[in-house]
């Protein structure tokens, strides 16, 4: 597997994983009843059993009688549970378990979630609340790996940072500087002399705002490296005159001739540093979409789009990448007619799909209410289709610029192998 791949499998698991949490987040207990249990990786099952049965007998102590039940039903589904395992996984394991009262007292429901985080999770936890604490494992699905930017002439610059799939403008700063013809009545020298204080002065400003920015407790530790750039000879000026602080200096990775400064000069700068960021969403997720939108201008047949043809379209083998935001909304449903095993597909929004559960369609031939018999969130069901069908899925933000252009597409497309003919 190619690091690409790796990172493409990583995006998938990652949103996995956050629809699972958006699902847990929701879910409320009557009482202090619901388990959320945190284990550390390589850490033995049987500590972990035998820590929950000193738990089930504390929880005789428990006053409320139906408390008391639904907190020992759900530590005893918790241990069943974990005796598959001989120990944590590489990145450890978090288990969910409680009651879910369905509509009021007494129509409770035990659900268990058991979810393998997607980066270590360094945390031993064991808590009972009204709710499932998400927290932790929300933390492993921030992106760890940061760039800090900056793009500099002598009249303006601009600081960045980017972070996955997003550019976060952070500064914008223009210097005052005057051009080099000088007022009248000054000499030359001393107009030189003026102007080169205002350009230390100016440096030395934007290496503050440099230093507060990128030496932030959230952003330091994360931050992987600087990409510096801008027009002409100021950047390389900059970096030998500047006060920046030397940690920061260690970080510099590269130096880039660019067109523009300030703000056009981040994002020109976000593009020439390509082979540098190869790992950050922002720019993997922007050269599928540049592919896509120059396949639909130059080589039309080699691209499918809109959320019917692409699906009219995807058992046919030709498909090499499939494009999706990741935001679609949309879920996969199947329908079955329990007398005559007529079926129905369904591709809809989460809140059509919410009601087509509670009124099920009629079927054509029987007029009868037809069986729920698959569910899924459509980014999942086309993940589950590309290992069979050989191709690969790539999620794509609608919060970036390039997200924006391709939602106005439907925000579903394929790249084909070749053309399909019909």
């Amino acid at each position: 597997m190619t690091r690409e791949e790796r990172v493409e499998d990583r995006d998938l698991a990652r949103y996995k994983i956050k629809k699972i949490i958006e699902e847990i987040k929701s879910k409320r207990g009557r009482g202090t009843e619901l388990i959320s249990l945190y284990i550390p990786p390589k850490k033995r099952m049987s500590e972990i059993i035998n820590y929950l049965r000193q738990e089930y007998a504390t929880a005789e102590n428990i006053k409320s009688d139906t408390t008391r039940k639904h907190v020992k039903d759900a530590i005893t589904k918790v241990i069943e549970r974990l005796k598959y395992y001989q120990e944590a996984p590489d990145n450890g394991l978090v288990v969910f378990c409680g009651a879910i009262p369905v509509s009021g007292p007494g129509t409770e429901k035990m659900e268990i979630y058991v979810v393998e985080p997607p980066e270590p999770i360094n945390i031993n936890l064991y808590r009972c609340d009204d709710h499932f604490h998400t927290e932790y494992l929300e933390d492993t699905l921030k992106e760890k790996e940061v760039y800090g930017l900056i793009s500099i002439d002598v009249n303006e610059a601009a600081i960045g940072l980017l972070e996955g799939n997003r550019l976060k403008i952070l500064g914008k700063y223009t210097s005052g500087i005057p051009g080099k013809h000088r007022a009248g009545g000054q000499s030359a020298r001393r107009f030189e002399r003026l102007r080169e204080m205002a350009v230390h002065q100016y440096f030395d400003r934007i290496a503050n705002h440099l230093n507060d920015e990128f030496l932030k407790d959230d952003v330091f530790p994360r931050l992987s490296g600087i990409i510096v750039g801008g027009p002409g000879f100021t950047k390389n000026e900059f970096l030998e005159d500047a006060e920046i602080d030397y940690r920061l200096k260690k970080k510099i990775v590269a130096v880039l001739d660019t067109n523009y400064s300030g703000e056009d000069g981040l994002r020109e700068l976000v593009e020439k540093a390509k082979d540098i960021l190869s790992d950050i969403r922002y720019v993997r997720e922007k050269k599928y979409v540049d592919e896509f939108l120059s396949r639909l201008s130059k080589k039309h047949n080699m691209v499918v789009y809109g959320l019917k043809e692409v699906m009219d379209n995807i058992y046919t083998g030709a498909y090499d990448t499939l494009l999706i935001l990741e935001d679609i909304g949309k879920r996969y449903m199947v329908f079955k007619c329990p007398k005559c095993s007529n079926t129905k597909e369904y591709i809809i929004s989460n809140e059509e799909a919410l009601k087509l559960e509670y009124r099920p369609p009629k079927c054509d031939k029987c007029n009868v209410d037809m069986e729920l018999k698959e569910n899924k969130d459509l980014v999942e069901y086309l993940a589950s289709l590309s290992e069979e069908y050989g191709f690969k899925v790539i999620l794509i933000s609608s919060a970036t610029e390039h997200g924006k252009i391709f939602k106005q597409f439907g925000g579903i497309a394929a790249l084909l192998r070749y053309p399909i003919t019909y």
